[in-house]
C-alpha cells in the first residue's frame, strides 16, 4: 500500500484528519471465547472528505465506527477526534464532546415520535441549551427538502422522510464529522438514494466530514474512498470507487473466505 497516496493513510498533522485510531484493538471475552472485533487497526479519516467502510459481516465494521464516536470504549491503542484523544476524557467530557463535534446517523433513524421534525432536527443544541444558528438550519433544511415537513411528527412521514431528518440533526450542529451506521439498510432503493445523495452534497456543498458503515457497493459508491475490513484489520482501500470494483473486491472477500473454510482455517 502506498501511503503517499493512500486517502486513508492516518500520519500528518491532525488539522488533516477528522478522526483517527493508533493501533486500536477492541476485545470481547476471554480464553476459548475471546473474540478480536478490532485487531490493531491504524487509520485516519480526512477532513471534507466522505469515506466507506466495508467488509463481511463481522468485520468489525460497525465496531470501529462506535469506538470512533466513543460509544464503545477499546480494549487498547488510542482514538482521536481532531487532536482530542478519547481515552483522556472523563463520561462528562465524552458526552458533551458527542454532542458537539460528532453527528451520528442511525440505520433505525432514532428519532422521538412526539415531537415535529424540526424538533428532532434541534434536540441536540436544545439538550446543550444553545439556540441553532438560523441560517445554518435554513440551508440544511433547504439540502434536505424537509421545508414542507418540519411540523409533522415521524409516524406521519416516511421511512426516506425520517431518516432524512435524522441527517439534518447530524448536520445541524455543524459536527467536526458525521458518521453514519447503514443509514440506508431500513429504506427502499429510491429513498435510500436519497439519503446518499444528501450525504454526498454535504461533503460537497456544506465541506462536510462524512464516515459511513454499510454493506451496499452502491452505496459506497458514492464515496471518496472505501475502506474494507476483515477479521477486525483493515485489509484494503480503494479511492474512487464505483459500485462494479466495490462488488468485485467484496466478491474477493468471500471467495478468500471460502478457501479459508475448505481448508479449515
Amino acid at each position: 500500500m502506498n501511503t503517499s497516496t493512500d486517502p486513508t493513510d492516518p500520519t500528518g498533522s491532525c488539522d488533516r484528519h477528522a478522526a483517527r485510531t493508533v493501533s486500536v484493538s477492541r476485545v470481547h471475552g476471554d480464553g476459548d471465547t475471546t473474540v478480536r472485533a478490532l485487531d490493531d487497526v491504524t487509520i485516519g479519516f480526512p477532513r471534507g472528505r466522505f469515506t466507506a467502510v466495508m467488509g463481511p459481516s463481522g468485520s468489525g465494521k460497525s465496531t470501529l465506527l462506535h469506538c470512533l464516536a466513543g460509544l464503545d470504549d477499546v480494549t487498547g491503542g488510542e482514538v482521536y477526534l481532531g487532536d482530542t484523544e478519547l481515552g483522556s476524557l472523563t463520561d462528562r467530557q465524552l458526552t458533551r464532546l458527542r454532542r458537539d463535534r460528532i453527528g451520528f446517523v442511525f440505520q433505525a433513524f432514532n428519532l422521538l415520535p412526539t415531537m415535529t421534525a424540526l424538533e428532532n432536527i434541534v434536540l441536540p443544541a436544545s439538550l446543550a441549551g444553545r439556540r441553532p444558528d438560523l441560517g445554518w438550519l435554513d440551508r440544511v433544511v433547504g439540502a434536505v427538502d424537509l421545508a414542507d415537513r418540519l411540523h409533522h411528527r415521524p409516524g406521519e412521514m416516511s421511512g426516506g422522510q425520517q431518516q432524512r431528518v435524522a441527517v439534518a440533526r447530524a448536520l445541524v450542529g455543524r459536527p467536526e464529522i458525521v458518521m453514519a451506521d447503514e443509514p440506508t439498510g431500513n429504506l427502499d432503493s429510491r429513498s435510500g438514494a436519497e439519503v446518499l445523495a444528501l450525504l454526498r452534497d454535504a461533503v460537497d456543498e456544506l465541506d462536510q466530514t462524512v464516515l459511513m458503515v454499510t454493506h451496499d457497493p452502491v452505496a459506497a459508491g458514492y464515496a471518496d474512498a472505501v475502506v474494507f475490513l476483515a477479521d477486525g484489520r483493515i485489509a484494503d482501500h480503494m479511492a474512487n470507487p464505483t459500485p462494479e470494483r466495490v462488488l468485485d473486491r467484496m466478491k474477493a472477500f468471500d471467495r478468500v473466505a471460502a478457501g479459508a473454510g475448505a481448508r479449515g482455517e
